[in-house]
């Protein structure tokens, strides 16, 4: 029988466990990034585990979140960031280089290696034939340190491309139609790759787009084929040397397959409040628009730029619409200054912003109350924007171009001839804002520089005998982990601060959630389905655990939020009947005796004792033997140490 991409690049990649579905594998990983948003607690785990170097074949640090300098702590968690790169053997990519995303897919992305990062649209990579996963960032750091990455084995889905897109239909308008039929949680547990001969007419980029946003389906990952188009891709930014073919076997297995003829979408968007709440531009109607953003790591290629850039040209945006560039890279921002395209937007009335996340991630431009807002980017949570009431529409550069000329709500298809654009057979290679890491035999003279924000890993012990809490909060369905641990520019500084994190803990949720945390001394959450999804900020576990939470009790989980969970020693459940989570009121006193004993015997079942309400409910402990190990250690820093 034969293998699928990601069946292929596993095979390759495989040190623990067999190539089953639904069993726990380890992978050797290849490549590894962090942002700063992450990664200052990345690397602080990092030194907590001793190793001296890292042990990938490449690692790299990016600074691209945390950009908004309105204070001392981010530019110290910059300073760390590149002292711990320097002497670890990290490549530091400085602040203005661009988004981790398109930066990596531009200048170290290999078809058919492995990559992790600490951010969950690190799939990015499967647009250039990279098997990339989001992860913690203790995940990470122990993958810089040489060990395995564990996933499930997942299930294959084949998204079958035929056809070719329409002028002003773009790889954005592919991607919705994917969560449009899959929805935010229809990838959980699958690998998404995709194929047919539509594939031939998308480039490097526009797949990169598919896979970007192949992290709101809930997924694993995404991956493309490499071929020659990625040959291409991979000569005009002179690394022709990194190319290797990679494609399914014509007799490979898929679990599901799903067709998609590329010439029948039209543009499309996800209104508010979720990525695969999508309809047609034209059936949502002219809806007035107050903003328009496009840039993040779904949108600020080259190609995706030079598109807006043409639409735009000798045009003024509306008088009503404010709208933002943020290109994705330095060599995407160089090159548009070279060609005239930048002068162009400029003219235009757009504001050019810097190569980072900022407005993805509520880093700035938030728009005005109850405004909408039309964005390239690839969540529209309710509140991340950093405006409480804003209404995101997440939508194309084309649809996103179109609505600035207007300002409403605009099918790019009725403005006429598309203009074209032209791609440069070579790219602007200039690698000076990437500093390579110190000499092994000068590591030990590097001081790492701490500002007084960095605070220490929170201390995690191991499981207890018994666990009994109150049920501190319950929350419904698709509680995401901007919800758990928002971002924003008035909370990300203090990424590497816990303890100050901790009072904006399900702020949005339950104002008093960190005060009744305290005053209980330790707590169990209850929650609905496709909990904890979004980010892969492992901040979400990290809080809840120095606020004293012991277990996450739900009716399904995200795969990196659970994993996070099981790595901060944080006990997660999900309940055998689903109607079971009606059963359970907020501060009702839950108790879960035994639970230690029951982890190291192998149960798969276990009994909930609400003890307000005296109703025993089921509940499962889904757990492989490796992660059972990691619970009971405290955590998966601890394991580490244990098993050095």
């Amino acid at each position: 029988m034969g293998k699928t991409i990601a069946e292929k690049i596993i095979a390759a990649h495989i040190v623990e466990g067999e190539m089953v579905k639904g069993k726990d594998i380890g992978l050797k990983i290849d490549q590894t990034l962090t942002q700063d948003a992450t990664g200052t607690m990345a690397y602080l785990e990092f030194e907590a585990m001793g190793v001296k170097r890292v042990k990938t074949e490449r690692s790299v640090a990016y600074i691209d979140h945390n950009t908004l300098q309105t204070g001392f702590e981010n530019a110290d968690d910059h300073r760390f960031i590149a002292s711990v790169a320097k002497k670890h053997g990290i490549y530091f990519s400085r602040p203005g280089n661009g988004i981790c995303h398109q930066v990596h897919l531009e200048r170290f992305g290999i078809p058919g290696k492995t990559l992790i990062g600490s951010d969950s649209h690190t799939p990015t990579g499967g647009g250039i034939g990279m098997l990339a996963f989001g992860a913690g960032g203790l995940d990470v750091a122990v993958a810089m340190g040489g060990g395995a990455y564990h996933i499930t084995m997942p299930k294959m889905v084949r998204i079958n491309l035929t056809g070719k897109l329409r002028p002003y239909v773009s790889a954005k308008d592919v991607i919705l139609e994917v969560l449009r039929i899959l929805s935010v949680k229809g990838g959980v547990g699958k690998i998404i790759e995709y194929g047919g001969e539509g594939v031939k007419t998308l480039s490097v980029p526009e797949r990169a787009t598919i896979t970007n946003m192949g992290a709101e389906l809930g997924a694993s990952t995404s991956i493309f084929p490499s071929d020659e188009i990625t040959k291409a891709f991979l000569k005009a930014q002179d690394r022709e040397q990194d190319y290797c073919e990679i494609k399914a076997d014509d007799d490979a297995v898929y679990d599901e397959v799903i067709d998609i003829d590329l010439s029948s979408l039209t543009p499309a968007a996800a209104m508010p409040h979720m990525p695969d709440n999508v309809k047609s531009v034209e059936a949502i109607g002219p809806i007035k628009v107050d903003q328009v953003l496009i840039g993040s790591c779904t949108n600020s290629s080259l190609r995706d730029l030079l598109r807006v850039a043409a639409m735009l040209k000798g045009k003024t945006v509306h008088p009503d619409v404010s709208v933002g560039i943020a290109p994705g890279s330095k060599q995407v921002f160089n090159m548009l200054a070279q060609c005239g395209a930048l002068g162009d937007l400029i003219a235009a009335g757009c504001r050019i912003l810097e190569c980072a996340c900022g407005p993805c991630i509520g880093m700035g431009q938030s728009p005005n109350s109850g405004g909408i807002s039309l964005r390239t980017f690839n969540r529209n949570f309710e509140g991340r924007s950093g405006t409480a009431d804003g209404q995101i529409y997440l939508v194309s550069p084309e649809t996103a171009a179109a609505s600035a000329l207007t300002g409403v709500l605009t099918d790019p298809t009725t403005l006429g001839d598309c203009p074209p654009i032209e791609m440069p057979e070579k790219f602007l290679i200039n690698d000076n804002m990437i500093v390579p890491p110190a000499p092994e035999s000068e590591a030990d003279k590097v001081e790492i520089l701490r500002g007084p924000n960095i605070k220490p890993f929170p201390v995690t012990t191991p499981m207890e005998d018994d666990i009994t809490a109150p049920a501190v909060l319950k929350v419904g369905d698709n509680i995401t982990t901007d919800h758990i641990m928002p971002a924003g520019a008035k909370i990300l500084p203090y990424r590497s601060n816990i303890p100050y994190l901790s009072q904006f803990c399900f702020k949005q949720c339950d104002e008093h959630f960190a005060e009744n945390c305290k005053k209980a001394g330790s707590g169990i959450i209850v929650g609905g389905v496709n909990y904890g999804q979004g980010s892969s900020r492992e901040h979400a576990a990290l809080v809840p655990l120095y606020l004293g939470i012991k277990a996450v009790v739900t009716k399904s989980f995200a795969r990196i939020h659970v994993a996070n969970l099981i790595n901060a020693g944080i006990l997660p459940l999900t309940f055998q009947n689903e109607a079971d989570y009606d059963s359970i009121s907020q501060n009702d006193e839950l108790a879960l005796p035994g639970i230690r004993q029951a982890i190291e015997n192998g149960d798969t079942v276990f009994d909930l004792q609400n003890k307000t309400t005296g109703k025993a409910i089921p509940v499962k402990l889904d757990f492989s033997k490796r992660q059972r190990e990691m619970l009971l250690a405290g955590g998966l820093l601890n394991f580490t140490k244990q098993n050095a």
